[in-house]
């Protein structure tokens, strides 16, 4: 029997899987709508049904076949954004208590009085202070009071509390205060879930950190009864597999950890993206790529340079810092789901609402009334008018033309011109948030090929690549379910890290050397857990560096070998390099800081491997299933176009558009004059004539 790697992302509209033989190198896809009730119902029927129709020898038991089991999820992220954690209290040092509230200053609305901010997730009534002081020294200035943290306790139990998060001002220096208040609080409250800063986010910034640890706490319960839903659900298909989950850092961890630090997984869909997206480009023979992500919900983008995305220390989801290492991604609320709606001041908006996997858009019949960019597609044809997912699932256009034509009547235009301006408005946003991670990062778009995926990336990417200029479009064979395909591209990581403030300067070379040992057994200490074995485990380092003085720092990477001082001259020429790319100057006279010193533990794990095919000419007229009437813009009509199906585009083939791509998982657009042609990857490369 045949051994299969087996990747699910689970998106807010479908859950998508991919499934790799390792034997023959076969890659199959398969889509199911999502069940946002509850999210591993979905998934189990995903993996149920593509298994069973790639290894229907495996009978009642359609898990045994599978080796590898890898998991993207949104759960933490749809709690968040719909506060749907469990009730939190918090224990923290004496005196900061509010500092949940007050946050910082620096802030971009601070004088904009309608501005909203996100709800404390912590009521100030289940925010408990305890004496203890550790100096940034750590020097022990106030012993910990064990009597209020016992107090404390017993308090949030009986307000019926589900989780404590214990963040101490210098907990991250120096521990013991935390751990102490962590084993105080079990024996009072053995049912609670419990975050700790030390563990959580062992970094400087009392505010992030604070706030990192109560998402985490806020998290837990919600990702760990997730986790034990989803478990028995595939072991009752037979699968016997340790099972993985995607971290935020593109990396994957086993479940027991994923339950936690739910908080490492706040963007665990997205980030399996961009590292399929690194493994295509790098193939295919373009490492500088900006990936387009767009599925049902929200649009992810980042920017690849040499084949590699940065890691960003920490980020804002929804209005809440977060301290944890994460792929540099930028999300906008721009997806198939989006709903049109016209404004207060009578001007057409999409997004960021959306109708999401149940109602779903219009044309889904489901009862939705409010159009979204999908049902546009639906009614403009550049989506097929009858059916997706390869003609599982009916659509109904007449209705979706009937939502649109509300909203022409109101802008006073007609329903086509209306559907235009929805997918213009759309590639508006999603261009915005381009420039965001390259023109306001100092990358110019057009030195970049625009990767597409996702369900509505293919879709929309000829337009988005002509409102930024830039020349060339890539399209994997299975954009869909990329996400998922990444899942089984990626390695077991994870990250640890060390707050150490100090001058880059040669006496500092023996307190870097201690910290990179101390994070060097941390992460044997987790290959050990994980079972990696001592040839498949790699460790990489980078220090978090600024000028004296400065708000915030940049990464640069440690060369290899023990710590000197050419290791720090080199460290402080890398980030001398790093703020000329991300500022424009370099200011030469002033004195560089070492302030987070990081290591990256990744143990290699069996991959699926992405074959080359022989080439088959240039002709693809053998692929096309027949024409559709598509309106274009360009031509402010519809124009009969080529349909092309994607299982029959073969490498070499070419075409030029006008021309529509359909496959089970997306749909390619190639407007009038754009070219197209197959890669030996079967990938899909579109180009500017």
């Amino acid at each position: 029997m045949a051994r299969w790697r087996v990747g699910v992302d689970s998106g807010g509209t479908f859950t998508d899987v991919c499934l790799f033989d390792e034997e023959a190198g076969r890659v199959e896809v398969w889509k199911v709508s999502s069940t946002p009730d509850d999210p591993s119902r979905g998934i189990a029927q995903g993996v149920e049904e593509g298994m069973r129709r790639v290894a229907p020898e495996a009978g009642d038991q359609p898990g045994a076949p599978v080796a590898y089991f890898g998991h993207g999820t949104t759960v933490a992220t749809n709690a968040l954004i719909q506060h749907k954690g469990v009730r939190t209290g918090l224990v923290t040092t004496d005196g900061f208590r509010d500092l949940l509230e007050i946050g910082r200053q620096k802030r971009p609305d601070l004088y904009d009085m309608q501005a909203d901010k996100p709800p404390t997730l912590v009521s100030r009534d289940l925010r408990f202070e305890v004496p203890e002081r550790v100096r940034y020294t750590g020097e022990i200035e106030t012993p910990l009071d064990e009597e209020r943290v016992r107090a404390a306790a017993r308090a949030l139990k009986q307000a019926g509390v589900k989780a404590v998060a214990v963040s101490f001002l210098y907990g991250f220096i120096r521990p013991e205060h935390e751990r102490r208040a962590v084993e105080i609080i079990r024996e009072e409250h053995p049912d609670a879930f419990i975050s700790a800063g030390h563990e959580i986010a062992p970094e400087f910034r009392e505010y992030e950190r604070l706030s990192t640890v109560v998402l985490n706490a806020y998290l837990g319960p919600v990702m760990r009864s997730y986790i034990e839903r989803l478990t028995p659900r595939l072991r009752d298909l037979g699968m016997t597999t340790t099972p993985h989950l995607t971290q935020s850092n593109g990396g994957v961890i086993g479940f027991s950890m994923a339950a936690e630090m739910p908080v490492r997984t706040i963007l665990s869909g997205p980030s399996t993206g961009v590292v399929g997206a690194q493994a295509i480009g790098a193939l295919s023979g373009f490492p500088d790529l900006i990936t387009f992500d767009m599925g049902g919900t929200s649009t992810d983008v980042a920017l690849l340079q040499g084949g590699s995305c940065k890691l960003a220390s920490e980020a804002t989801v929804h209005g809440y810092p977060i301290k944890a290492p994460m792929l540099d991604i930028h999300t906008v609320g721009a997806g198939g789901g989006s709903i049109a709606y016209i404004d207060a001041g009578g001007l057409l908006k999409v997004g960021p609402r959306s109708c999401g996997a149940d109602p779903g858009p219009v044309c889904y019949a489901k009862g939705n009334t409010e159009p979204a960019t999908t049902d546009a597609n639906v009614v403009l044809q550049t989506l097929n008018p009858e059916y997706l997912l390869g003609g599982r699932m009916p659509v109904r256009q007449d209705l979706a033309r009937a939502a649109i034509a509300k909203l022409a009547d109101r802008l006073g235009l007609g329903v086509m011109e209306t559907a235009q301006g929805i997918l213009s408005v759309v590639t508006a946003n999603m261009a915005r948030a381009i420039r965001v991670i390259s023109v306001q990062r100092g990358h110019d778009p057009r030195d970049y090929t625009l990767m597409a995926f996702g369900g509505a990336g293919p879709l929309h990417a000829a337009r988005l690549a002509r409102e930024l200029d830039m020349r060339r479009v890539l399209v994997p064979r299975n954009p869909g379910i990329l996400c998922a395909m990444g899942l089984l591209l990626t390695d077991l990581r994870a990250d640890f890290a060390a707050t150490r403030l100090m001058a880059a300067s040669a006496d500092s070379v023996p307190d870097v050397a201690a910290a990179f040992d101390d994070l060097t057994a941390r992460a044997e200490s987790w290959f050990a857990h994980e079972g990696i074995a001592p040839e498949n485990r790699r460790l990489t380092r980078t220090a978090d560096l600024r000028y004296t003085g400065q708000n915030y720092e940049l990464a640069v990477p440690l060369p290899n070998g023990p710590v000197t001082a050419a290791t720090i001259e080199a460290l402080s020429a890398g980030f001398a390099e790093e703020h000329r790319q991300r500022y424009g100057f370099v200011a030469e006279e002033e004195p560089i800081q070492i302030v987070t010193l990081r290591l990256e533990a990744t143990g290699l794990v069996r991959k699926a491997e992405l074959r080359s095919h022989p080439m088959a000419g240039p002709d693809a007229s053998g692929a096309i299933t027949g024409q559709r009437q598509v309106w274009f813009p360009e031509a402010g009509d519809f124009v009969s176009t080529p349909i092309y199906d994607r299982e029959g585009l073969k490498p070499g083939n070419t075409f030029a558009g006008p021309a529509v791509v359909e496959q089970m998982d997306a749909t390619t657009v190639v407007p009038p004059g754009m070219t197209a042609r197959v890669d030996s990857y079967l990938n899909l490369i579109l180009e500017d004539a």
